[in-house]
């Protein structure tokens, strides 16, 4: 399965460019280039949900279950 999410892309006052992502609050990425930004954009995805998925695993309860849900879009 193949993520995809939403690249917002402005120019960014001071030159170059800025994004950040609708569906992951807290990730952004900035660059010269369009194409920089939103290779920068994909690293601070890919941080910001590793990143919570290792702050939302310490606060499981030894009850808990981990599962896989995959979404088709």
């Amino acid at each position: 399965m193949k993520n995809e999410f939403t690249a917002i892309v402005e120019p960014a006052e001071e030159g170059g460019f800025w994004a950040y992502c609708l569906e992951v609050p807290g990730a952004n990425g900035q660059g010269e280039t369009i194409e920089e930004t939103v290779d920068d954009l994909r690293l601070g995805i890919e941080m910001m949900l590793a990143y919570l998925r290792e702050e939302r695993s310490a606060e499981m309860s030894a009850a808990a279950e981990r599962r896989v849900v995959t979404v088709a879009g």
